[in-house]
């Protein structure tokens, strides 16, 4: 079988004899993207959380979290290849994998287009570069179709909630720069505001901030997705006082670069034309 060497986002060679037949996905949104190439018959593993779609996986093992998969159990299933991603997996798992004559191919997606570029070189990976190539397509589309001349939304994007009984003194954690997320949402024409140091040279992918001083910002809108962490009625009343709409958005929609991606960047600017809608007041009868 002849070998090939394809380059994955962080720039590591990986070496495959032929196309992958046997694919051990280490992130949910990849488990979903390879569901969406018709490669769901040769993922032979994933990880507790790639639930998505459901049952598509029905012969897969899984091997634990993303954070602490099952090492030893993937070198025993002797995949072709390994499919992870830089933020999600740790690079220690990725070594000793590698150390172990796995194939391990690294994604690393920081923006929309960067996520364009992925599918391209992860399609050619796992013997679907037209797929991959397609999927980039859509998504450049999608960008493109997202005016870029209309008004824009201030908006805080909380992702975790601490200290619930704490009152204003309470600390969220919220989408911060260099993210997914950040800019999957500036696409749409959000600009996300954060209370960090925007002068400091390394920025705070997802900086922690008192609910006092996230409310100094006064944003238009409070996005509010349910994973990971699943914000309830209770989490909306805290911003009542609030002049900013507060509005509940679909998670993976978020975070989950993929296929559903450029479904979402219009959903998301739907929402943004709703935001700057003139309200119409009630008419007196």
């Amino acid at each position: 079988m002849t070998s090939r060497t394809v380059v994955d986002d962080l720039g590591e060679p990986v070496t495959l004899r032929g196309e992958p037949q046997r694919i051990v996905s280490l992130v949910p949104n990849l488990s979903e993207t390879l569901w969406w190439w018709r490669l769901a018959g040769c993922v032979v593993a994933l990880t507790d959380y790639c639930v998505a779609p459901p049952r598509a996986f029905p012969a897969a093992a899984r091997i634990r979290g993303t954070k602490n998969p099952d090492v030893r159990a993937i070198v025993d299933l002797a995949p072709d290849l390994v499919v992870a991603n830089e933020e999600e997996n740790r690079e220690l798992d990725v070594r000793r994998l590698r150390e172990a004559g796995v194939a391990v191919y690294v994604t690393r997606v920081r923006g929309v287009l960067d996520a364009a570029r992925t599918f391209v070189g992860l399609g050619e990976a796992v013997g679907q570069p037209a797929a991959g190539i397609e999927l980039a397509a859509a998504l450049r589309r999608a960008v493109t179709s997202v005016p870029v001349d209309q008004p824009r939304v201030d908006a805080i994007c909380p992702i975790w909630r601490d200290g619930a009984e704490k009152g204003d003194d309470e600390t969220w954690w919220v989408v911060g720069r260099d993210t997914f997320a950040a800019d999957l949402l500036a696409t749409a024409g959000f600009d996300v505001r954060t209370a960090d140091d925007r002068s400091a040279e390394t920025p705070v992918r997802y900086p922690r901030a008192h609910l006092s001083a996230l409310a100094d910002l006064d944003p238009d809108a409070v996005l509010l997705p349910d994973e990971p962490y699943a914000f309830q009625a209770e989490d909306v009343e805290v911003f009542a006082t609030w002049r900013a709409a507060v509005r509940a958005l679909d998670g993976t929609a978020l975070t989950w670069w993929g296929p559903r991606t450029p479904t979402a960047l219009g959903d998301l600017h739907r929402l943004r034309r709703q935001l700057t809608r003139p309200r119409r007041l009630p008419t007196r009868q």
